[in-house]
C-alpha cells in the first residue's frame, strides 16, 4: 500500500467519533443520489441530467433513509470490525425504508417517475451501502490501525450484559473516548447472542478477544454481585494486559450518588481483595441518631468519613472541629448537600486550644465525641517532633479533660496500629494518648472513654493507593521502601463504622481492634495495581515491561511489620470482627507527672529530653534512629 492511502487512513481513524459518523452519513446521502440516478437509467435505458421529478425522488430518499438508519443503529457499527450481522442490519433497515419510499413512489406517485423506481432504488441502495461498508472494512482493517493507538481512544469490553451493562453501552455510544466492542458474561444463555450490535462473549475467550480486537480496557458493569464473586472476576482479569475499571455499586446508583454511565477506577475494596466487613445497624445508631455529635479532625480522611457515616444516621446536631480552613469548608459544604434535617456546625479551632475546646463542649454538650484530630504521617512527625507531640498528646488531653469536666457521657479516640511497640514518634504519641484515656477511665466515671485501634486505611491521605495511582499515571516508577514491608489494611468506611460501633460497645478504658485478617505485602499491592491498569511490571526478566517497582530504604520511624495487640489478652464483643484488648498502662498519678515534665521540655524546645521522657513512658518505644527533627538539627548546627 502506498504512503498516501496510509496517511488518509490514519487521518480518518484519528477523527473523533462524531466526525466519523458525520462522514458516513454524507456517504450514505451520496449513495442515495447515485442509486436514484442509476435506477432511472435501468428503468428508462438512457442517461440524463436530473429533472425536477428526479430531484424530488432524491430528496425523498435522503429524508427517509438517514433517520431510519440512525434509529435502527446502523451508525453505531464500527466498519473495520463489522461482520455479517452488521450487513443484515443494513438490509433490515433498508427494507423498513423501502415501505414508505415505495408507498410514495408507487401509490401516491411523483410526476414523471416510473412506479418501479419504488422497488429498484431500495435494492440498489442496499447493495451500494453494503458494498461501501465492506470496502471500508477491507481498506481500514488492512491498516492494522486500532482505536487503541488513536488519540485518547480506548477499546473496551463490558463485563456484564445485564441492564446496567446495556445502559453503560448506550451511554458510551456517544463517547468520543471509548469504543465498546462487545460484552462478556458468565451466563451461558447470553453467550453468542447480540445485544444491539454488540456480541456477548464467554469470559474464557478473553485472551483471544484481547489479541484479535486489541482490547485495552474491561468495564465492570456488575453493581449487584457480592464482593466474593467480584474479587474472583478481578483476580481472573488481572492475568491479561487490560485496564479494569468499574461503574459504581448498585447502592450508590440507587442512592443517586452516581449514574450508571460513570466509569471510575476500581474501588479500594477491590484492591484489598477481601469482603467488606458488614456493620451492625443497632450499634451505628445507638449514640448518633437524634443526638448531638462532635468530631475533631472532621476535615481529615477518617474524620470526614466519620461525618458522612454519622450524618446518614440523622443526628440532631453535628459539630465539625478542625484547624484547617480548607478541609473544614470542604466537608461542611459536602455534608450540607447530603442532609437537610441535621444541624451542621463548622468550628474552626485547634484541639491544642484547651480554652476554646472547653467552651465549645460546654456550649453544645455533645452526647458523644469522636476524637480524630492527630498528626499521622510518620516521617513528617519524625521531622517535626515537638509539634507532633503537642498535637497528638496534649491535644488529646485537652479534649478528654474538657469532656470529663462538662460531664460528656462518651468519648472515642481514634488510634493506630503504630501505637503497638512503636518505632516512630507518631506511634509513641498515639500510645501515650491511649494511656491517658486508660488512666482517666480508672479515675472517674462521668465519661465513658474508649479507643479504637486499626491498621492502614486505603485511600486516606498518605495512603499508598493514591500515591501508586499517581505514579502509574506518570509512567512510574512505583516506589517502595522495602521488599518485605507489609501492612494491615481496611477501607475508610470500614474504619469509620468500626469507630462508631466501638463507641456503642464501650464500658470504659476499652481498646478496640478490628480483626483484619492477614497483612498485605505492599509490593504485592503495587503489582496488583499495575496489572489492573492494563500494564506489566518491568523487571530484569521482563525488561520490556511498562512500570518499574523501585525499592528504597525504610524511612525514619517506619516499621517492616505492624501489630494490632500489645498483649495476647483479648475478648470478643457483640461484633464478631471487633476485639476488645486488655492491656496494661500507668496509673494517672504517675502519668500526669511525666506529662508535666514532657510539657516543660516542649516549652524549652528540648527535643532530646522530650524523646527520653516518651521512651520512659512507652517502654516498647523502639528508638532506632537519631533525632531527625529539622529545628533541633538546625539549632545544633548553629551552636
Amino acid at each position: 500500500m502506498t504512503r498516501e492511502p496510509i496517511v488518509i487512513s490514519k487521518t480518518l481513524l484519528a477523527l473523533p467519533r462524531f466526525a466519523k459518523t458525520l462522514i458516513v452519513i454524507m456517504v450514505d446521502a451520496s449513495l442515495c443520489v447515485v442509486s436514484v440516478w442509476l435506477s432511472f437509467y435501468l428503468r428508462l435505458g438512457e442517461f440524463g441530467t436530473f429533472s425536477t421529478s428526479q430531484l424530488t425522488v432524491v430528496f425523498l430518499s435522503i429524508f427517509l433513509v438517514l433517520p431510519i438508519y440512525l434509529f435502527c443503529g446502523v451508525y453505531r457499527s464500527i466498519f473495520r470490525y463489522g461482520d455479517s450481522n452488521s450487513l443484515l442490519l443494513i438490509i433490515r433497515s433498508t427494507i423498513i425504508y423501502s415501505v414508505p419510499f415505495a408507498s410514495v413512489v408507487m401509490f401516491i406517485g411523483i410526476a414523471e417517475t416510473p412506479r418501479t423506481i419504488g422497488i429498484i432504488q431500495p435494492l440498489l441502495l442496499s447493495l451500494f451501502v453494503c458494498s461501501a461498508r465492506l470496502t471500508a472494512k477491507l481498506w481500514l482493517g488492512s491498516m492494522h490501525i486500532h482505536p487503541k493507538y488513536e488519540k485518547g481512544i480506548t477499546t473496551a469490553l463490558i463485563y456484564g450484559a445485564g441492564s446496567s451493562g446495556q445502559q453503560l453501552a448506550s451511554a458510551m455510544h456517544s463517547s468520543d473516548g471509548i469504543d465498546i466492542l462487545g460484552f462478556l458474561d458468565d451466563d451461558d444463555s447470553l453467550q453468542g447472542q447480540f445485544i444491539g450490535q454488540l456480541k456477548v462473549h464467554d469470559p474464557d475467550e478473553l485472551e483471544t478477544l484481547v489479541a484479535q480486537l486489541k482490547i485495552d480496557t474491561i468495564l465492570l458493569a456488575l453493581p449487584r454481585i457480592n464482593r466474593s464473586k467480584r474479587n474472583e472476576i478481578i483476580q481472573k482479569l488481572k492475568n491479561f494486559k487490560v485496564s479494569v475499571r468499574t461503574i459504581p455499586s448498585f447502592v450508590e446508583i440507587a442512592g443517586g450518588n452516581f449514574s450508571v454511565s460513570e466509569v471510575v477506577d476500581l474501588e479500594i475494596d477491590d484492591l484489598l481483595g477481601r469482603d467488606a466487613i458488614t456493620p451492625k445497624q443497632e450499634l451505628l445508631e445507638k449514640y448518633s441518631t437524634n443526638s448531638v455529635v462532635m468530631v475533631t479532625g472532621a476535615g481529615g480522611s477518617i474524620g470526614s468519613e466519620l461525618c458522612r457515616q454519622i450524618i446518614a444516621l440523622e443526628p440532631k446536631c453535628l459539630l465539625l472541629i478542625d484547624h484547617s480552613e480548607f478541609s473544614l469548608y470542604h466537608i461542611h459544604s459536602e455534608l450540607e448537600t447530603i442532609s437537610k434535617q441535621s444541624k451542621i456546625i463548622p468550628l474552626l479551632v485547634s484541639v491544642q486550644d484547651k480554652c476554646k475546646i472547653s467552651t465549645i463542649i460546654s456550649a453544645w454538650k455533645p452526647n458523644i465525641i469522636y476524637h480524630a484530630a492527630a498528626y499521622k504521617h510518620v516521617p513528617l512527625v519524625e521531622h517535626n517532633f515537638l509539634e507532633g507531640v503537642k498535637n497528638n498528646i496534649f491535644g488529646t488531653l485537652n479534649v478528654v479533660q474538657s469532656a470529663i469536666e462538662h460531664g460528656i457521657k462518651n468519648l472515642v479516640l481514634i488510634s493506630t496500629d503504630k501505637a503497638v511497640r512503636p518505632t516512630s514518634v507518631m506511634g509513641a504519641s498515639k500510645r501515650i494518648s491511649e494511656m491517658i484515656l486508660q488512666a482517666l477511665s480508672k479515675e472517674q466515671t462521668k465519661c465513658n472513654l474508649s479507643m479504637v485501634r486499626f491498621g492502614n486505611v486505603l485511600g486516606s491521605s498518605g495512603s499508598v493507593v493514591p500515591k501508586f495511582r499517581e505514579q502509574i499515571r506518570n509512567g512510574g516508577p512505583l516506589t517502595i521502601t522495602h521488599p518485605d514491608i507489609e501492612r494491615f489494611f481496611m477501607t475508610i468506611p470500614e474504619a469509620s463504622q468500626l469507630v462508631i460501633q466501638a463507641g456503642a460497645m464501650a464500658k470504659g478504658g476499652d481498646v478496640f481492634v478490628l480483626d483484619m485478617g492477614k497483612p498485605v505485602k505492599i509490593i504485592e499491592l503495587a503489582r496488583r495495581m499495575i496489572q489492573l491498569s492494563g500494564l506489566t511490571v518491568k523487571t530484569e526478566s521482563n525488561p520490556n515491561g511498562d512500570i518499574e517497582i523501585q525499592i528504597g530504604s525504610l524511612r525514619p520511624g517506619e516499621k517492616l511489620f505492624e501489630e494490632l495487640l500489645i498483649s495476647n489478652d483479648s475478648e470478643t464483643t457483640l461484633h464478631n470482627r471487633i476485639i476488645r484488648a486488655k492491656e496494661s498502662h500507668l496509673d494517672w498519678e504517675r502519668l500526669v507527672d511525666e506529662i508535666s515534665r514532657l510539657q516543660s521540655a516542649i516549652e524549652k524546645n528540648e527535643v532530646g529530653l522530650a524523646r527520653r521522657i516518651i521512651s520512659g513512658l512507652v517502654p516498647d518505644f523502639q528508638v532506632k534512629n537519631k533525632i531527625v527533627d529539622y529545628y533541633y538539627n538546625q539549632s545544633s548546627n548553629n551552636t
